[in-house]
């Protein structure tokens, strides 16, 4: 048991809150909330659509290896190694979110895809949902369909180098630490694959 100071931590109540900034991809609310013992604080919290990515196990003569894709990333300033995703679509369910991006990004099609977990990206300060799913033995099957600021490579990478360099250089991006995890722990719970 980790040790407190018996008050433990519990929701507080939106008091108000008000929208400061809005783009395209998220919108930044002031509120103004009230912590389960009274206080008063003020917090910034974004608002935004729900991810889901894919995690595509590919077998090759060498062994697993990885689908991914390769591109720029604005906010870093860096070109970044990741599973394919993006966006979910009002009314769009997180497991065909993650089929449509494997197929746009990559031209490649599952007809196993499992679910492998949920997770907030950022709690301290962001509202939505991460989907993470895996595809088994994904073909190419379909032209790609690139948004129109979409610049991005497929790659197929061994599974081994990617779970060794994870972290490191073009595979910093910390969403996909999580869904490599999460992902590996699902196949693992699969036992062997034909």
């Amino acid at each position: 048991m980790i040790a407190g100071d018996g008050n433990g931590a519990r929701k507080w109540i939106t008091l108000s809150s008000r929208k400061v900034y809005e783009c395209n991809v998220f919108s930044v609310f002031e509120q103004q909330s009230q912590g389960p013992d009274g206080r008063i604080g003020h917090f910034s919290v974004m608002e935004a659509k729900d991810w889901a990515v894919i995690v595509p196990y590919v077998q090759t003569g060498q062994g697993t290896s990885f689908l991914m894709v390769r591109q720029y990333r604005h906010g870093a300033d860096v070109v970044s190694l990741e599973f394919p995703g993006g966006v979910i679509e009002p009314g769009e369910e997180p497991a065909h979110a993650a089929a449509r991006e494997l197929a746009e990004e990559t031209g490649w099609v599952s007809e196993r895809i499992l679910h492998a977990g949920t997770v907030f990206p950022n709690p301290a300060v962001q509202d939505n949902h991460f989907h993470i799913f895996v595809a088994l033995g994904p073909k190419p099957q379909v032209d790609r369909n690139l948004d129109a600021n979409e610049i991005i490579d497929a790659h197929l990478v061994p599974a081994d180098e990617v779970r060794r360099r994870m972290g490191e250089g073009e595979l910093q991006h910390a969403l996909m630490v999580a869904a490599l995890h999460l992902a590996d722990r699902l196949v693992a719970s699969l036992g062997p694959q034909p």
